[in-house]
């Protein structure tokens, strides 16, 4: 039998998403910018995509620019909203954003920009004592992550938000290991742009969006005919925003039922690891994190060479972020909340998601302990 708790780096597609993206493959293949009837055609297609993802954020259509990721959405949110703001050039991250957020910013670095990164505690919760420090007259925009992809740490957005609300601060988080799993009413969170990608809850690889207020200057990344309000140029994929929209809807409809049942299972794996693994510790905070996500680090072992035996045992899970898994850097997510490097390079992450049960659990519960100890020797 195998067990796949690797959802953080990708969710199966759902068979509705595919069901609703087949027509848009096949049928319905106009360019959504053309003026003629298949033209019409997908622009409906495009229009009512768009429509249902903002629902599911509480904004209006105009507000959601469809991209081809999270990575792009992070891109354009922080170079375009930072960029476009007359107030200054300062930009302020958090140590643990996603390496599309922190190196962005380093670029901006290069142009000009001056970039604070603030810290994080021990669970990996930002300092809100040192943000507000670094809050000045001339600060473009405030960027951190809704929860973290290696440690499942959830920030306080509300909390952040108010602080940049009352200095009239631009305020974007990176949600994409958050959508799916927790609300995304971009009221309740208080933020002013919000990056998505669908691949994380059952929607297609290479589709994302970037919600942003209104109100918020936005310069494009992308030049060329003016998709997308001007905002994202080049032809949109139709189908893919079909599908994150068939996705986002559906994880929303169905998020009452599914993160109390992720939660339990987080909770038993949780519990069982730290019982039955010696000198294993748990990353991250114990309860203000993802639904379906479990994280540790085992001294004395590497994390690679825990995943190979697990991998020998059938069960598919990583060692933190997808996007650096063969870089043999400690991770800079660990390092931030204090974990020395080398503890941090044994770090083992395992994440659920809707097509996993209580037979996934087992399976890593019987095979956790004897793969640790092979490792250890």
């Amino acid at each position: 039998m195998s067990a796949y708790l690797d959802h953080a780096a990708t969710s199966p597609p759902r068979r509705e998403v595919l069901e609703a993206v087949w027509p848009y493959l096949t049928q319905v293949t106009g360019n959504p910018s053309s003026a003629h009837e298949a033209g019409r055609a997908a622009k409906a297609g495009l229009d009512a995509a768009r429509a249902a993802i903002a629902d599911v954020l509480g904004a209006r259509p105009g507000e959601v620019v469809l991209t081809a990721g999270g990575t792009e959405a992070d891109n354009l949110a922080v170079t375009g909203i930072a960029t476009a703001a007359p107030r200054g050039r300062h930009v302020v991250v958090s140590a643990i954003e996603h390496p599309a957020v922190l190196e962005t910013a380093k670029a901006l670095r290069g142009s000009g920009f001056t970039v604070d990164v603030v810290g994080v505690d021990r669970d990996g919760l930002l300092d809100l004592d040192e943000l507000d420090a670094v809050l000045r007259p001339d600060t473009t925009l405030v960027s951190v992550m809704y929860a973290n992809n290696e440690i499942g740490t959830v920030q306080p957005l509300a909390e952040i938000g108010a602080r940049c609300r009352a200095l009239g601060v631009p305020f974007h988080t990176d949600a994409v290991q958050a959508a799916g799993h927790l609300d995304l009413d971009v009221a309740t969170l208080g933020v002013d742009a919000l990056s998505v990608s669908a691949h994380k809850f059952g929607g297609l690889r290479g589709a994302g969006f970037l919600w942003v207020r209104s109100a918020v200057p936005l310069s494009p990344v992308l030049h060329g005919g003016g998709q997308e309000r001007g905002r994202r140029s080049g032809t949109t994929d139709v189908a893919s925003a079909v599908g994150t929209a068939v996705a986002l809807h559906l994880a929303a409809t169905t998020r009452a039922q599914e993160v109390p049942r992720l939660t339990a299972l987080r909770d038993r794996l949780v519990e069982g690891v730290l019982a039955g693994v010696p000198g294993a510790a748990l990353t991250g905070h114990r309860t203000r994190r993802l639904p379906g996500h479990a994280s540790f680090c085992f001294a004395g072992v590497g994390g690679e060479t825990v995943l190979a035996e697990l991998e020998t045992a059938g069960i598919t899970c990583s060692s933190g972020s997808a996007c650096s898994a063969d870089s043999e850097d400690a991770s800079h997510v660990l390092l931030a909340t204090g974990v020395p490097a080398d503890l941090a390079r044994t770090a083992v992450r395992f994440t659920l998601g809707r097509t996993s049960g209580e037979d996934d659990v087992d399976a890593v519960l019987a095979a956790l302990p004897r793969a640790v100890a092979t490792a250890r020797g």
